[in-house]
């Protein structure tokens, strides 16, 4: 029996909400390019929200209603990585341990290319007291970065580059606090941007390194060879900066 055919109400009904959701839309990525517009200007996150409601053309209302405070904001800006997602899906590599590397220095990439952007946005997330519980990332973005990262960790298990004895959530554990570290390091202007790359990606190294197979052990110690000789170029050219800790 053929499916039975919509009711014109039912189409105009689900037209309309189509059609308020592109405008939800549409105000939301007004509102974010109005507020890195006002950070970029005034090297500040404490936005006043009816300014960025003016700037972005809506009423002072909508920010509240579509992300709640203005640390969220804040969150959201950082959070929207453009077209990392594209580029990711169109990354080319020779093996799948040169494809994580790969996607290590693309994302990387944003915060190195804008530094000072970025360094405001993250300041600003770390020493907010609001009360909202944001946290540094939203659960969607984390389970998003998730994902890519363990399809790229096991994919390299799978290519036999890892042991199977090895566990790969104790593996992205570990990368995942070297990156934290390594952000809020260059956040606070104890690791120069010249540095960031080339210390997160040695720290991906060694920690690959432990799990490694022997063939994974020969394509990693290419990369702890090559992210060594870049830190040892700025070290050499900035001998009074350290970042470490211990």
């Amino acid at each position: 029996m053929p499916p039975k055919a919509k009711e014109p109400e039912d189409a105009s009904v689900e037209f309309d909400l189509g059609r308020r959701e592109l405008a939800k839309a549409e105000r939301r990525l007004r509102i974010l390019r109005a507020a890195r517009d006002l950070i970029r200007e005034t090297g500040d996150t404490d936005l006043s929200m009816r300014t960025l409601a003016q700037r972005a053309d809506v009423s002072l209302s909508t920010p509240y209603n579509l992300f709640g405070s203005k640390r969220a904001v804040v969150l959201a800006v950082l959070e929207d990585v453009r077209d990392f997602g594209e580029r990711f899906n169109r990354l080319k590599a020779a093996n799948s341990i040169a494809r994580i590397f790969a996607a290590h220095e693309l994302a990387f990439g944003y915060y190195t290319r804008d530094p000072e952007f970025y360094r405001t946005l993250w300041r600003a997330l770390l020493n907010t007291t609001g009360e909202d519980n944001t946290g540094l990332a939203s659960q969607e973005r984390l389970a998003r970065t998730r994902a890519i990262w363990l399809g790229l960790v096991q994919g390299a298990a799978q290519d036999g580059y890892l042991r199977p004895d090895r566990s790969v959530d104790l593996v992205l554990r570990a990368m995942g606090q070297l990156t934290g570290g390594a952000l809020l390091s260059w956040a606070m202007g104890s690791l120069a941007t010249e540095a960031l790359t080339a210390s997160v990606g040695l720290g991906y190294a060694l920690c690959l390194n432990g799990a490694a197979t022997p063939a994974g052990t020969a394509l990693l110690s290419e990369r702890i060879a090559a992210y060594g000789q870049t830190l040892a170029r700025v070290d050499r050219q900035s001998p009074d900066r350290s970042s470490e800790t211990l």
